[in-house]
This record gives C-alpha cells, structure tokens and sequence, in this order.
C-alpha cells in the first residue's frame, strides 16, 4: 500500500479549511438572518465568494499535489508548497473580508495559490515529457 503524508496531510487541513470557511459564511448568514442567497450584505457576499474561490483552486492543487508525490516520492519542496497553499488560502479568506478595497491578504493568497498551482503543473508536465526516466515512465494506449 502507498501512502502520501505529504499529500494526506495537506488534504486534512484543506478540509478543516473548508469547515472553516463554511462557518464563517454561517455566522454572517445568522446575523444577517439570510436562508439563501446573499440577501444583498456585502459581506456575506464577500465570505461566500471566498470559500466559492477556495472550493475552486483546492482540487486542483490536491490532485496535483498527490500525483507528483506518487511519482516522485516525498521531497521537502512539496511539504513547503503545501504549507504554503494552506497559508495562502487562510491570508485570502481574511482578505476577502476588506469590502472598500482588495485587502493586502487576499492579493498575496490569490499570487501563492495561482504560483503554486502553476508550479505544480510545470512539475508534472515534466515529470511526463522533460525529466531523467520520462520516456521510461509513458504509457502507450492502443
């Protein structure tokens, strides 16, 4: 049996972030006596767009996450990515609540998420077409 800590431990806390930011929603949602919808308050507006953007990027990043370290095994860069990617997330969420203007936080999650993910996709593309023992790894289909 293979098992990914790396990627394992980084989904964990992506799903406690989830819980989180779901809460979040929750108390503004029961303050503003809202059932569905966003009821016109700009910030429960703002906190469901956060979690919505989370939801967005996060399986793409685990998927990714989980695939290289299958691969390639457990590296310290990939532990960093994914501490990184959860930090960055907890700085946009709390950003996402300056309502006048773009909160310092939620530019730097939104910049580390996208670097990560972009990262992570150049990673795996070469680990298929670039890097030592690629060809020796490719499937052929037919």
């Amino acid at each position: 049996m293979t098992v990914l800590p790396i990627t394992l431990t980084i989904a964990a806390a992506a799903a406690l972030i989830n819980i989180w930011l779901g809460t979040r929603v929750g108390r503004v949602r029961a303050q503003a006596k809202v059932l569905t919808g966003d009821g016109g308050q700009p910030l429960l507006v703002a906190r469901m767009r956060a979690q919505a953007n989370y939801i967005e990027n996060t399986p793409f990043f685990l998927i990714l996450l989980g695939l290289i370290e299958l691969a390639r095994g457990q590296a310290l860069w990939l532990w960093l990515v994914g501490i990184a990617f959860i930090l960055a997330r907890i700085l946009h969420a709390f950003g996402m609540d300056s309502l006048d203007k773009p909160g310092k936080t939620r530019v730097i999650g939104i910049l580390v998420t996208w670097l990560a993910l972009v990262g992570l996709a150049i990673y795996a593309l070469m680990i298929v077409y670039a890097l030592p023992g690629a060809a020796a790894t490719k499937t052929v289909i037919g």
